[in-house]
This record gives C-alpha cells, structure tokens and sequence, in this order.
C-alpha cells in the first residue's frame, strides 16, 4: 500500500506534476519531480460589485495591499493609474481640438457671410446705378420730345428779355437733374458731389478732397458758364455730352497707375484721386496689384480683361496655313560624320569652293551653311556641322532644323563614335538618312566594310536589302557626285517639302558672333515666311530690327524665303545659338517678348539658387574641401564655339580635381575679363579672338596669363595638363625583400631583436617593414637597428643572417616574417 492511500499526493491546488532531469558530474543524473503552480484568478461572487481601482479607487500606486483588490501588484496598479492618466490626458486633448475646429468652421461662415453681404451690396449699388442711368435716358429723352414740339415762340425771347431772365422750360428740368443727382448720390454714396451754383470756396485740401464738403466742390465762372450752355443745348434737343465708351482693359497681374489710365482712357488725376479715396497715397509712376486695379477699372465703367505676363508672346503664335498658300521650298540638308571623314572637303567638291582651307588645322568649328544650285537648277540648302566631340550639341542642332541628313562615312575607316552620335541625332530628328561613303579613291576603301558596320546601328543600306540610300563617293576626285545629288532630289521628292513665304518669317539661329565693326550678328536659317529688310523681330531674349541681309556668298539681299541661310544684323545682343527667330508688328511687342523672357530666365536662375538648403551648401563646402580647382576665363569668337569649349571643360577632372569656367562669352577679351582673371587667379583662354590694346597692358600689369588657340584640340590637351599639375602624387611601394625570424633574443637598452634570415631581396635600415604572422600584418613601421653579428649596417644581402629591431614594437616570435620595401612619389595626369 503506497502512502497516499490512493488519495492524491500534497500539494498547491491547480498544480500539474512533470517530471525533470538533472544531471550531475561523472556522467551522474536525476530524475525530479517538479510542480509547476498555476496563476489564481479571483472571480467576484454573483451580485457582488466590482471593485474599484486606481484614481476610482482612491488608492495611489503602490498603496496599502489590504485595500487592494485581491490579485492586483503593484506594477499592475501603476499600469492601469498610468493607462488611466493617459486616457484622460487624450479626451482634453481631443476636446482642445474639437473646440479648435468649431472655432474654424465659426470664423469660415462670418467670413463667407461677409463676402455674400459684400458682394450683395455690391450687385444692390450696381442695380441702383443702372436704375437712375436709365431715369436720366428716360428724362432726356422727354425732354428732347418737350423741345421739338414747342412753338417756335416760346424758344426766341421777347424783344428786350434778357437770357439769363427769360422764362424757359427747361427750369424745371434744371430742378429735376438736381433732384435725380442728389437721389443718386444718397443711394450710391460713390462720388462726393461735383455740381453746385456758386462760386469757389476756398482752397481745396486734401481732407475735402476725400471726404467731399457740403454742397460738394465749388465751380469756377467758366464752369458756370459752361453749365449754363448745356442745359442750353439740352433745352433745344442738342446732344449734352458724348456717351462713355466701355473699353476692355487688359489687366497683368501689376500695372503702374499711368499704364492703368491709358489703358482705360481716363485723367491720370481721376485715378489718382480715385486712389486717394481708397486711402492709397501714389503717383502715376507706382505700380499697384491687379485686385486694386480691377476696382477701380469697374468704378470708371470698363470691363477687366485679365492676362498674365506670358500672354505678351500670343502675338508670336502663329496660325496653321492653308493648304492652298503652301509653295515648294528648296530641302535643308545637315551634311555629318565623324572627324576628318572628309564632310567639308565633299560639301566643297559640290559648291566647287575651297571652304577646308580656311578652317584652323583643317577642321570644321563652327555650323556653316550654305545654298547650292545644281546642273539641272534645283537649289539646295547645306549645314555643315562640325565632326569633333566637342561639338555634339551643335550637331544637335543642326539635325534638328534639317530635312536630309546625309552621314558621311570614310571607306577606310568605317564606322567610328561621331558617326554614331550623328546616326542618333538623325533618328531623334526623325529625318531620313542618306549614307556617303567617301574617300573611295583610296587604295585601302572597303565600303561593304561600312555596310556591314552601319547594321550594328539599324542602318540598313539598299544593297544590304534595306530602304537607306546610299552612295560611293569621293570628295578628292568628285566620283559619284551626280548620284548623290540625284538622291537628295529623290529623297527631297518624296517628301513634297512647302512652305507659305507670305507670312511673318520664323527661323531658327544656327550660329550668333559678336562682330567688332557689325556687332551682334546671327546665321539664320529661315524656315518658314520671309524675311525682309525692315522686320522687327524678336529671338530668345535680344530683340531687333533687320538692318541688313547677307547670303551665304557674302553679298547683301533685301529678302530671304524659306530654306534660305543669312546673317542678320541689327540685333541688341547676342542670341544664343538654336533660338527661334520670330518677326513681330511692332518694336514694343518685341521689347515686351524679350524683357519677360529676360525675366523669366532671371526667376528660374534666382529659384534654382534660392532652393539650395542650409544643409546642401554645407555639403557643397565639404565636398569641395577635397577637391582642386583649376578655374579658367573663356572667349571665343562665335557661340558655339564657346557652348562647345564649356562642355568640354566639364568633362575634365574626377574625384580631386576639376575645371570651373568662371566665365564664358563672345568676343574680344576685354579690361573687365582680365579684372575677373585677377580676383580669381584664372588664366584667360582666347579661341579665335584677341584681346585689346587695355587689356593686353592690364594684363601685362596685373601678371594675368593669356592664352590663344584656334583649335579645340590644343585647348583641351592643355588645359588638362593644366589641371593634371593640380594631382597629388600617387605613392607606390616597391618590395625589396624578405626575412623569416629564427629566434628572438632579448638585449639590455635595446629590448626585443629578431634574428633573421633574409631570405629573398635585400634589407635596408631605410626601408619601411611589416611584421607578418600566419599572413596577417601585425606591425607596420621603420627598423630601429639593422645588424650583422655585432656591427650596425646599413642593408644586408639575401642569403645572410642579421639582427633587426623594430621602433615602439616588441611583440616577435619565431615563425614570423618580415616584408621589407621602399616607397616611391609617381606623377598621376588626367
């Protein structure tokens, strides 16, 4: 019989037995019967309340436990008095919040009561008006009908009556106008009252001018007078006074209060007084906001018609043309290729001209363009686009205002980068695309090799089964320059290219030079109207009027159709090369167009500026910390040259050192250009220009380095050496040998010395060391002693044991090995 008699074994009710083994040192264990104890969950009897806890209870955290519901700790209590707080804390919260909104929503409704008061006064003001405008039509209109059907006898006067004592009709009237005007006056309350009989009263001061005296402002004898005429002349059916013309008032978003009263026509004074009674003290010449001028223009009677400043280049929009106005106009063909393919050199064999001769080191640099008349009369347009990298974005313009591009591709040379950049902007141009394969006069041509390479760039020929033309040409001996022309008049063809040339012309600016006996002069290609001698126009931000034409050839015209390449002077500034020329009605237009647009870039530049944070120019500071900058002055003789050089310039450099283009313009180098040079420490770089007889003394002063050149090449190859000057030296180690440690001993006044065995190379005492163990570096420094059996030296030879010691190191065991090597200063370009 066990001891539990059957019964269950001792123990805490609602405790579940399980049984856990321990085990012991030696590999002992044993088994243990443990108990786990449940949690005791107290349930209130039915019908008995609920106790109340925390602040409900009125027991603080941590109070006494007996008067405590039963089963509550203290960090349990804490909780609840915390959760409780917290709720509370959020109901005021959210009772602020809503009393907030009730607020809002109180002040939006005032707010909106108001405006409908306002706007309904307004509409009551309005109809009043209208009201006493028609009486007074009405009363007019009667009493021109009293005054035809009067006798004759009653108009002329007795034979000695005077006029002033002569009894009329039109006294009573007189009595009526008054009426009707004292009516009006009371219901608008608008305009202090003008009229009265008697004589003047005394000075007129501000305060009366605002407010307005009794009996409103006296009249001079001459208005007296006059007075007296009109209701003469309205006594006898004449008309009283010319009717007010309603104007439409176009109104920007600020006016000044002189622009203001033009544009409606009315006395300056009248607005300024106007202004005066609003309680705004200005003159003709302050500019006022556009709600403040839209009063007043309703209060003279006008209608508003609101523009914004953008509105001033509507005039520019042009409408589509009729199908009935579009005549043939000549193609424009952009001649492309890479470097030295030989663009120029086959756009001279076709203008029979020596155009390559005239381009520094042989190369094109500037977008030229010309017109062309073949053997059988058909004229054609060229741009010649320069083939170097640096001028991409010239390329890019010219592919856009082109017709034809015609790709020229050296036969021995096949394909190469440019010549990928022009396939490009042909396809982006969305123009068709004629292929040259030129320099077939040389032995090592291989055109199926240009063929070949173009299908890599989905250019695909009609002898490789494809819809591109393509021709075998040869700049040097003209082959093959008949077929090419046949095929740009086929192509040219197919397109049915129109024009209207009786309209306002519109072209596009290939290229803008500061000239120093014409000024600004601007290549434009006319595409779409003609241009004549006399238009103002207006391109980008300058403006202008055509003071001279001149062709391709170098001679003046009066006019230039569509398709038709000039230079254009008369221009205030220098365009931007790829502006559009528009000819506009008058010089104001074109002032307005170029002075928003002035403007508008002037905003964006100061947004751009202004949306730079604290923490970017931070950042900004930092960065440039660590990097060098070679910063240069740039003046060329044509835009985009300059465009070209800038570009250029900011592809130099990496992580250390870069080239700034302080700043970059066309034209003579000039006294201002060398005093920047000097504040900045910059060299000035002169691309086909030169600097003038005060600048080149200025600069001789001041120690400011001028440099010229006249081909990019040169310029970027020396401006990157330039800026290769700013590298710091690259350091480089150079390994010189190896040592294996065979004991370490310990010597008085020295401490640790390794006695090593070089085993490859040579040790020198000069020489930097790394302590390696098991490949890992474990020490990294200079050798405090280097010696053979008791001497010092100075290196030892491979093969030979020696005594090494390293400085502020002690830590070496055998095994280890020692690198020994030598570091060098290697000059580093860009």
């Amino acid at each position: 019989m066990s001891d539990t008699d059957g019964k269950k074994p001792l123990g805490l009710g609602g405790s579940r037995p399980s049984n856990v083994k321990q085990s012991f040192s030696h590999g002992r264990t044993k088994n243990v019967v443990v108990e786990t104890k449940r949690k005791r969950v107290v349930v209130p009897k039915p019908g008995t309340p609920a106790p109340k806890t925390g602040v409900a209870a009125g027991l603080p955290a941590g109070g006494d436990p007996s008067k405590r519901p039963a089963g509550i700790s203290d960090v349990e209590l804490a909780r609840r008095m915390k959760a409780l707080a917290l709720a509370k804390s959020r109901e005021v919260e959210e009772a602020a919040k809503r009393e907030a909104e009730e607020k809002e929503r109180a002040e939006e409704r005032e707010r909106r009561r108001a405006e409908i008061e306002a706007k309904e006064a307004e509409d009551r003001i309005r109809e009043e008006r209208a009201k006493a405008k028609a009486e007074e039509e009405e009363e007019k209109r009667r009493a021109a009908e009293a005054a035809k059907n009067a006798p004759a006898a009653q108009v002329a006067a007795p034979p000695g009556q005077t006029e002033v004592d002569r009894p009329t009709s039109s006294a009573p009237r007189k009595a009526t106008e008054r009426d009707r005007e004292a009516q009006t006056r009371d219901t608008t309350k608008a305009k202090p009252a003008r009229e009265g009989d008697g004589r003047r009263g005394g000075k007129l001061t501000l305060n009366d001018a605002l407010t307005g005296r009794e009996g409103g402002r006296q009249r001079s004898m001459a208005q007296m007078k006059r007075k007296q005429d009109r209701a003469r002349q309205k006594a006898m059916g004449g008309q009283v006074e010319r009717e007010k013309i309603v104007r439409d008032v176009q109104l920007p978003e600020a006016i000044t209060v002189g622009e203001l009263a033009n544009r409606m026509a009315e006395r300056t004074s009248d607005v300024v007084k106007e202004l005066m009674k609003m309680g705004m003290m200005v003159t003709q010449t302050e500019t006022i906001d556009a709600d403040t001028a839209e009063l007043l223009i309703e209060e003279f009677g006008h209608k508003v018609v609101r523009v914004s400043d953008s509105d001033v280049e509507q005039v520019i929009e042009q409408a589509e043309d009729k199908a009935s106005d579009l005549k043939p106009r000549a193609p424009i063909i952009t001649i492309m290729g890479h470097v030295d393919h030989g663009k120029t050199s086959l756009l001279d064999a076709i203008r029979k001209t020596r155009v390559v001769a005239g381009e520094a080191g042989g190369i094109t640099q500037h977008i030229g363009a010309y017109q062309v008349t073949t053997d059988n009369g058909s004229v054609l347009s060229f741009l010649d686009t320069p083939g170097h990298a640096a001028f991409t974005s010239m390329r890019s313009r010219g592919a856009h205002v082109t017709d034809i591009v015609v790709l020229v591709v050296a036969a021995d040379d096949a394909v190469m980068p440019q010549t990928i950049e022009a396939i490009n902007h042909a396809k982006a141009a969305k123009v068709p695309m004629i292929v040259a394969i030129n320099k077939m006069d040389k032995p090592s041509a291989n055109p199926d090799k240009v063929r070949t390479d173009l299908l890599q760039h989905e250019v695909i020929v009609e002898k490789m089964s494809g819809d591109v033309q393509d021709v075998e040409v040869s700049a040097a001996t003209g082959a093959g320059l008949d077929k090419l022309l046949e095929a740009i008049a086929l192509q040219a063809e197919i397109l049915e290219l129109k024009a209207n040339p009786d309209r306002a012309a519109m072209g596009a600016v290939i290229e803008a030079q500061l000239d120093v006996g014409r000024g600004p002069v601007a290549t434009v290609l006319v595409q779409n109207g003609t241009l004549r001698q006399g238009d103002i126009f207006v391109v980008g931000e300058q403006w202008g009027k055509v003071r001279a034409l001149i062709d391709d050839k170098g001679d003046r015209v009066k006019e230039a159709g569509p398709s038709v390449p000039v230079e254009v002077l008369g221009l205030n500034g220098t365009p931007e090369a790829g502006d559009v020329l528009n000819v506009v009605d008058t010089e104001a237009q074109a002032r307005e167009i170029a002075d928003y647009r002035m403007k508008a870039a002037k905003d964006k530049r100061a947004a751009i500026g202004a949306a730079t944070t604290l923490e970017q120019l931070m950042a900004n500071a930092k960065a440039n910390q660590s990097v060098s900058e070679l910063p240069i002055i740039v003046k060329a003789d044509v835009q985009g040259s300059a465009e070209a050089i800038v570009q250029a310039m900011e592809k130099i450099g990496n992580d250390e050192v870069r080239v700034r283009v302080l700043h970059s313009g066309v034209g003579a180098i000039t006294e201002s250009d060398i005093g920047l040079a000097e504040a900045s420490g910059a060299p000035v770089i002169g691309f086909n220009v030169r600097a003038n007889a005060t600048a080149r003394n200025v600069a001789n002063q001041k120690g400011v380095e001028i440099r010229y050149y006249s081909v990019i090449y040169a310029l970027v190859d020396d401006i990157k050496a330039a800026a290769s000057g700013l590298l710091s030296n690259e350091i480089r180690e150079k390994f010189i040998g190896y040592a294996n440690i065979k004991e370490v001993f310990k010597v008085s006044n020295v401490g640790n010395v390794a006695g090593c065995l070089v085993t490859e190379g040579v040790a020198r005492r000069s020489a930097g060391v790394r302590l390696l163990r098991d490949n890992v570096v474990m020490h990294e420094g200079t050798l405090k002693t280097l010696k053979r059996f008791k001497d010092e030296v100075s290196e030892v030879q491979s093969g030979q044991e020696c005594g090494m010691a390293f400085e502020n190191h002690e830590d070496m065991r055998p095994g280890d090995v020692i690198e020994i090597f030598e570091r060098e200063s290697v000059e580093r370009n860009l």
